[in-house]
This record gives C-alpha cells, structure tokens and sequence, in this order.
C-alpha cells in the first residue's frame, strides 16, 4: 500500500469512504433510524485486501458516530467481528 489513507463520511450516500490517494477504495454503510446508527454492509476493493484499510476504515466511523453521541448497532458481518475484536465499542453495542 502505498499513498495517504483518510477516512470521511458521504451522509447523502449514508456511508464512510476510505480514499488511498484520490481514489474511494472502500465504504462502510449506515442508515440512521431511532436515534442509532445501523452499519449494513462494507466493502474494500479486492485489490486492497489484507491491508488493514476496512479496519481503519470502521475504527473512524465508529469513533465518529460516538463522538456524535449516536449507539452503533453493527448488522455488517465486517463491523460486528471488528467490535467483537475491539470491545470498547461493545457498551451501546445492540
């Protein structure tokens, strides 16, 4: 892996995408119901696997949807074995 990785969210697409360089090489989505954030679905290239970018890509959308106050319900099998893995995130965990 080469180039800078950040991570930010696209709320019109309800989704956090992470860009290598310019270009979107993974997303997280998420639909907000009843005060929650529901994550439904990720995806990382094929090309980019094994790199550690779906990890840092869900470690900053739950910090974010913490930080915004919001629990996180992981329906994602990607996002559920990342909490399972990071127990920190278990506590509003539904």
């Amino acid at each position: 892996m080469t180039g800078q990785t950040t991570v930010s969210q696209d709320p019109a697409r309800g989704r956090y995408e992470i860009r290598l360089g310019d270009q979107v090489v993974g997303y997280t989505e998420y639909r907000d119901r009843a005060g929650r954030r529901i994550f439904v679905h990720t995806k990382v290239d094929p090309g980019h696997e094994g790199e550690g970018l779906g990890s840092r890509l869900i470690r900053a959308a739950l910090d974010d949807t913490r930080a915004n106050g919001l629990p996180i319900i992981a329906r994602c099998p990607f996002v559920r074995a990342f909490v399972e893995r990071h127990r920190e995130y278990l506590a509003p965990l539904d």
